[in-house]
């Protein structure tokens, strides 16, 4: 068996959003999908995960989870043998950006979690894929279940979050990092920025993709994953 591999889903996602890659790698490696939904702060989301977590493992990361990333490397870096970002940022949360999360957080109390849902659909994926129905629905599925508490905790540790670029260079372990060239919701110049920040990191742009690539382009994903979890 290859490495174990956790999977951090970002906001307001399941391990769902990796379904097509779980489904292929599985037989191969071990699988865990980490929960982000239960703790208000990065620093909590990663020490519950770190405590279910295998004893050392390849680390995927996406958007919110991405964030997650940063900060379990932060904390056990020595658990961590491979790792792989997707359409995510070492940056804090700018001013401006805190105050939309907080108002979009009432208004998932007012007007529930599908019409937020619905409303930010647009802003993860493609295009393209704006009209695809069965992939919106995923999302809208994904936020119910877990709710507006919940929604309102990952804002809150997304919020509170570190600048995670001054430790961009001490990460020495195998990085790949992955972004949509059309993601609407973080721009992929701060991707460039996180592998230009650690030293040996691999980049791949996936044209004709927006923030969410594991779902937008699950194939190439999932294939970019086995080759790099098998160097």
């Amino acid at each position: 068996m290859g490495l174990p591999i956790v999977f951090v889903p970002g906001l307001m996602c399941t391990g769902r959003v990796y379904d097509h890659q779980a489904a292929a790698l599985s037989s191969s490696h071990a699988i865990t999908f980490a929960e982000t939904w239960h703790d208000a702060s990065m620093q909590e989301i990663a020490a519950r995960i770190l405590a279910r977590a295998p004893g050392r493992f390849a680390l995927v990361g996406s958007s919110m989870g991405g964030y997650v990333s940063f900060e379990i490397m932060r904390q056990a870096p020595e658990r961590v043998a491979k790792l792989v970002l997707i359409g995510t940022s070492a940056k804090p949360d700018a001013t401006e950006r805190s105050a939309m999360r907080r108002q979009q957080v009432m208004a998932a109390r007012s007007m529930g979690m599908q019409v937020g849902t619905e409303m930010l659909y647009p802003m993860l994926v493609h295009p393209s894929r704006h009209g695809d129905t069965k992939l919106k629905q995923l999302f809208i599925d994904m936020a119910e279940e877990l709710g507006v508490e919940a929604f309102a905790r990952e804002i809150d540790a997304i919020i509170g979050r570190a600048d995670y670029r001054p430790t961009l260079a001490v990460v020495d372990v195998p990085t790949l990092v992955i972004v949509g060239a059309n993601d609407a919701l973080i721009p992929p110049s701060e991707d460039h920025e996180i592998a230009a920040g650690i030293v040996g990191a691999s980049l791949e742009e996936l044209s004709e993709c927006g923030h969410m690539c594991m779902v937008e382009r699950p194939a190439e994903v999932t294939a970019l994953l086995a080759d790099f979890l098998a160097t």
